[in-house]
């Protein structure tokens, strides 16, 4: 695969990623990397994100998303093919989510 191709993939972030500005520095390295997508908070207690772009800026995302910012500890960081079921412009933040929605089919 190139690194100019498009890729989606769905992140589910484990650990101590909820109230550490995960999110927030979420957001920063994805627009850093010119990605598109989404964050978000989910009712279990991780982090679920959204992300796409060319597939070297999103693999950069998700190596960054082991590690997190400063005061997370990552536990475990589940990535799949994901797929947008709207139109994603710029990378945002949306409304915790309930831990039954699946992302990805």
């Amino acid at each position: 695969m190139s690194s100019a191709s498009t890729i989606t993939r769905h992140l589910r972030i484990h650990g101590l990623v909820q109230g550490v500005y995960y999110r927030h520095t979420t957001i920063q390295t994805a627009q850093r990397l010119g990605l598109q997508g989404w964050v978000r908070n989910r009712l279990d207690g991780s982090v679920e994100a959204l992300a796409s772009g060319p597939a070297d800026a999103v693999q950069a995302l998700i190596d960054w998303a082991h590690d997190g910012p400063p005061a997370a500890r990552v536990d475990r960081v589940d990535v799949s093919e994901g797929l947008a079921h709207e139109p994603l412009q710029g990378f945002v933040q949306r409304e915790t989510g309930s831990p039954r929605f699946q992302c990805n089919k």
